[in-house]
This record gives C-alpha cells, structure tokens and sequence, in this order.
C-alpha cells in the first residue's frame, strides 16, 4: 500500500511555498520563530491555502451553546477521564499553529522535550532532546552502560547547555524524571550505580555535568514537569516501553 500522500504549507519560514514532504516542509520552519505551516490533502487545497491568509486556516471552530446541565456533566466526565490517549488529535493540530505534534493545549511548544532509555537498569542507556515546536531530534546521545535516571539527568544538562548557548526563543524544558529535576536543582547526580571500571566512561559525563551546573547561569531556563498521566508519553520518549 503506498503512503498517504500530504502536501505541505509554509506560509512564515525560510522559503514560503508547497513541498511535497515533511521532511522538506521541516528544513524550511525548524528553529523560525513564528513558522506558519500547515498540511493538506491535496495539491489544489495546498495551492489555495499559500494565496490565502494563514489565519483563515488557524480560526478554532466556533463552539455551539450548552445548555447548563449537559455541560456540568461533559465537565465532570472530563474530569474524571485522564487524557492518556491523544487519538482525537490531529498531526499536524488543526488547533494550534506552533507545533506539528499533537500537545495539550497547556504545553508550551517553544520548548525542548527531553527522555532516557535504557535496555536494563542499569544496562545501556541513551537519552534525546525534541523540540516541541517541529518534532526534531535536536540531540541523541549514547548508547552507553548506565542507569535510566542518570540517563535523564545528563539530557537535562545536555538541553540547558545547548540553550544557554544559543540566542533562541525557547527557554523551556520538559522532563517526566521528577528524579532528575531534584537532582538538577540540587546539581547533584544523586545515583548509587557504583563508580567501576565498566560505569567509569558514564561518570566522567556525570562530573562534567555537575561542573557545568555549578559553574554556569542557566536560572533563566525554566524546567517543567511532563504530566504523563494526563498527557501521555513525553515527545523525546523513545517508544519502549
């Protein structure tokens, strides 16, 4: 069965125009600030969304009246229903401009979303940063011997560098290791994974990156706790589980 075919608008990127693939569209809007894009699902409905307005695309639909007990009771059920599942969501969302992916409305997209594997505890880990605004990888690292926590301190450290040294936007950072964000606060990887020779090569990482957070400014990066049991899986996991 061949793919399903999408064309793509970028009204606000580094080349305005139509691509035939995501991967074209997201050469042009990765890193924009403000990138406009959108996709459809044919040429002529492409072409006539790039000679109109974007807004036109990103107007939310107007919600009807309720009346007040059906709406106490849609609010109750929601409530009660934790939004695990993201299967009402489109991608790219037809209800936000600022990313590809399917967030929650209260996620911000201008941020880096970071995550650990690893096969084992402690066994080989690896870990990644996403941008929210584009779905890119931005950063992968390993695999090495080491332990999923220490896997989600490290990407941590990885995304404050990496922000702190580029004049970007984005100053935000998601990450569901309530773990690891003490131990960042703290700038102490509290691991017990004894220091041997097979873990050696990973605390080398692990000095490096308590030096580097106690030797640099990074207090203007604000670090946000992925709510998983409301959201789902954070975009940086890595599908293992």
């Amino acid at each position: 069965m061949s793919r399903k075919e999408k064309y793509y608008v970028v009204w606000q990127g580094k080349q305005p125009g139509i691509y035939a693939t995501w991967e074209e569209c997201l050469a042009q809007v990765h890193q924009v600030a403000g990138a406009m894009y959108k996709a459809f699902k044919t040429l002529d409905e492409a072409r006539q969304a790039l000679a109109s307005p974007p807004a036109d695309y990103y107007k939310l639909a107007e919600r009807k009246p309720v009346a007040k007990e059906a709406n106490e009771k849609a609010s109750k059920k929601n409530a009660a229903t934790p939004r695990l599942k993201a299967n009402h969501l489109q991608n790219p969302p037809d209800w936000r401009h600022d990313t590809v992916l399917p967030l929650p409305p209260e996620v911000e997209a201008q941020a880096l979303a970071v995550d650990a594997a690893c096969s084992g505890n402690p066994g080989q880990m690896e870990y990644r940063g996403v941008d929210l605004r584009t779905g890119a990888e931005v950063f992968r690292f390993g695999p090495i011997y080491g332990t999923n926590n220490i896997g989600e301190f490290l990407a941590i450290v990885h995304g404050l560098a990496l922000l702190c040294k580029q004049p970007d936007d984005v100053k935000t950072i998601y990450s569901d290791s309530r773990n690891a964000m003490l131990w960042i606060r703290g700038r102490k990887c509290k691991t017990t994974l004894t220091r041997n020779a097979r873990s050696e090569k990973l605390y080398q990482l692990i000095d490096r990156a308590e030096k580097w957070l106690s030797e640099n400014d990074w207090s203007h990066i604000e670090l946000k706790k992925w709510q998983t049991d409301k959201w789902g899986e954070i975009p940086a996991d890595f599908g293992r589980k």
